[in-house]
């Protein structure tokens, strides 16, 4: 690597590793896509979902590492996976070399010793044998690969992005750069002895130095054959049904179990499929990139369905800024080089900067973003906040001000679901002059998922520029917890489950859910469970639905039909901003209230309620009987026809538990012991007895 003694830091290894010793190890993961490492298996089970593969390694003591394969049935097509234990592996020895392996994660277990390990499946994405150059923050000495991870995490001087450690040195590199940042040149290199490492618990805003957008990967191979290749061969890591591709986008934003780099939009919903896919990859992740798709095989049998649009992570180009540099004042002067149209342009100061300034609502926050025809120097703050809520801007023509929707930062102003604040562009640090633009932004939230709208008003100075956008709503789901809060997939008739409906907590949107229906997975058999009102149809099978902070939820015991072991569950969810007014619903000479009603319009009649578009929404499980376990070849047989439409569920043999190992070997060792004290009698009576003498 090329060393810059203006940004690079050193520090010392006793330092470090007395920093550490202060925060007890905590297990986490890294991967490999499309590597694998030698090792010892000692455990393997077919059809696991990836998260089920690394969470048994997590859980198991001796667990060293997991390799997860899927492979694609071309007959079907159906992905069909192995998860692989080790005990023993080759990834924790810097002299081995890993091995290229087709549709394969390769999960490491790590201590790390930092508060900031993150509940992700992994931590950090591991590239062998690959550094970048030029674009190193800090260096540090550790004695080991662990202590080198750790001290990305707990970095907060700035966000550590990528890690690179050099074994044979004990050399750790920091850098708020990855392969993915934008404005250097950013390579990939050979590097014998050094591993590549990507920090995967990034929050979805710090996955990119600036702006992160999302667009069709610009790579050199048409985009219905990586659609194509996506929808075939990457492992979705969750699918949900949403009513467009803006409303796909955003779930991809939002999430927050694992880092969504790309998504996969396959159209308009139609029955209760899911229609949007969302992926921890995309195709840097990918040991070929772009030649991947090309070499990627098509499926024997082509059901003609269209492949879907497939969007990636795309970091905005970076704005030219200069380190270590003060705002440059402009005076205010009329520029005699600006012509009249420049001076008639509300947009356009007395300087002749132009602004170009856009508003994004978005759940949490308002994003102001400002591009100029020549660079700005000065800051951009909410009027009446200039300390608590500014962006400083250098010798730049793209930044960005977000203004928080509630507390005091910002000073956001909400009336009937309208969040309104005021931005001032100012070129002086401290005076704002006649040349400064001031603009009021507006989002107004509604109820149904609507396209972005855009307006603008132009007013000339001193007055202000009105801009008026209104946000999507966010995507919910249905989640099943068990008694621990587990999120379950199959259980036994009579658990006792939580049914909820979820949107983020981070939202100005409450939820109501109504005609919520049970349907066996042949779908010709039908239960509601709340009707059109939103009220329970037997309570004492499905109760009323309760309000969780901005989630439903209904506890109820398992059921299932007659003749099919598969549940699945469907409602129609709506919006309110804010809290939603219960239903009250008579049951017998009892009321009760659920949540399956919206708050009623403020500008409607007593009699009306405003209408929109239902968005479904449903969740399947497995429901068995006491006694399933010896039926278990049936069972498989049966979740794997139908029922896998939208998530396939496969009952797998199940691994001794600790308690019937133990039992068993009890058992054996009181069997053994009556054995021998058997023999042991018999043979102290022969020997007591007294020797007949022959005479």
């Amino acid at each position: 690597m090329k060393w810059h003694p203006t940004n690079l830091l050193l520090f010392t290894v006793c330092f470090l590793a007395t920093a550490q010793q202060l925060v007890q190890a905590r297990v986490a993961f890294e991967k490999l896509t499309d590597y694998d490492f030698q090792g010892t298996t000692y455990y393997s089970v077919k059809n696991l979902s990836l998260y089920e593969c690394q969470g048994w390694c997590r859980e198991e003591p001796d667990c060293q590492a997991a390799a997860f394969s899927f492979v694609v049935n071309p007959l079907t097509p159906a992905q069909e996976t192995l998860c692989q234990l080790q005990n023993v592996t080759a990834a924790n020895n810097p002299a081995s070399t890993p091995q290229r392996s087709s549709s394969m994660y390769y999960m490491v277990k790590l201590q790390l010793r930092s508060e900031n390990a993150c509940q992700r499946p992994w931590n950090f994405e591991r590239v062998p044998n690959k550094i970048i150059r030029g674009l190193d923050n800090a260096l540090i000495y550790t004695s080991t690969k662990e202590a080198c991870l750790s001290a990305c995490l707990n970095e907060k001087r700035f966000i550590c992005r990528s890690v690179e450690y050099d074994y044979n040195n004990m050399k750790c590199v920091l850098s708020d750069s990855d392969r993915r940042s934008v404005g250097q040149f950013v390579q990939l290199v050979d590097a014998q002895g050094v591993d590549y490492f990507e920090n995967l618990c990034l929050k979805p805003s710090q996955a990119c130095k600036f702006s992160r957008q999302f667009q069709l990967p610009r790579i050199g191979v048409s985009d219905d054959k990586v659609s194509q290749y996506v929808g075939l061969h990457y492992y979705t890591d969750k699918e949900l049904q949403v009513t467009s591709e803006t409303a796909c986008k955003l779930a991809c934003e939002i999430e927050s179990e694992f880092l969504c780099r790309s998504f996969l939009y396959l159209g308009q919903p139609t029955g209760s499929q899911y229609n949007c896919r969302l992926y921890h990859l995309d195709h840097k992740s990918l040991p070929d990139g772009p030649s991947t798709y090309l070499n990627g095989e098509r499926p024997l049998i082509d059901v003609g369905e269209p492949s879907g649009d497939y969007f990636e992570n795309i970091c905005e180009k970076q704005s030219n800024q200069a380190e270590n540099t003060l705002p440059v004042v402009f005076d205010t002067v009329e520029d005699p080089a600006v012509n009249n149209l420049t001076r008639n342009d509300a947009n356009c100061d007395k300087t002749g900067t132009c602004y170009d300034v856009s508003v994004h609502c978005k759940d949490t926050r308002i994003a102001v973003q400002v591009r100029t025809n020549k660079p700005f120097n000065g800051r951009i703050y909410a009027l009446g906040r200039s300390e608590t809520c500014n962006i400083d801007v250098i010798n730049s023509d793209t930044f960005r001000l977000d203004l928080t929707m509630g507390g005091q930062d910002c000073n956001t102003q909400s009336a009937t679901g309208i969040y309104s604040n005021t931005v001032v562009l100012q070129h002086h640090s401290v005076v704002m002059t006649k040349a400064d633009k001031i603009y009021k932004v507006k989002c107004t939230y509604d109820m149904s998922s609507k396209n972005i709208s855009f307006g603008m008003l132009p007013i000339r100075d001193p007055e202000m520029i009105h801009i008026n956008s209104s946000p999507e709503a966010p995507p919910p789901r249905i989640r099943i917890l068990d008694a621990r809060a587990r999120e379950v997939e199959t259980v036994r008739i009579g658990d006792r489950l939580t049914f909820r409906i979820e949107i983020p907590e981070d939202t100005p949107y409450g939820i109501f859910a109504r005609s919520c229906v049970a349907m066996a997975k042949d779908s010709k058999s039908t239960f509601q469970i709340i009707d059109d009102d939103g009220c329970p149809v037997d309570p004492t099978i499905f109760p009323a639905f309760t309000q969780d902070g901005n989630a439903l939820q209904s506890i109820y015991e398992a059921f299932r039909f007659t003749e099919s072991y598969g549940v699945i569950f469907q409602c129609n969810v709506k919006y309110c901003l804010g809290p939603c007014e219960p239903a009250v619903c008579e049951w017998g000479r009892d009321s009760v209230e659920s949540w399956g009603r919206k708050r009623r319009s403020v500008t409607a009649s007593n009699d009306t309620v405003e209408e929109e578009e239902d968005m479904n929404i449903s969740q399947e499980i497995l429901v068995l009987d006491f006694g399933d376990d010896k039926n278990r070849d049936f069972l498989r047989s049966e979740a794997s026809t139908d029922f896998g439409r939208d998530k396939t569920v496969t009952i797998i043999e199940p691994c001794p538990t600790k308690t019937s190992v133990l039992a068993l070997a009890v058992t054996c060792a009181l069997m053994v012991l009556v054995y021998l004290s058997t023999l042991f009698c018999y043979y102290m009576k022969k020997w007591m007895q007294p020797h007949k003498v022959m005479a």
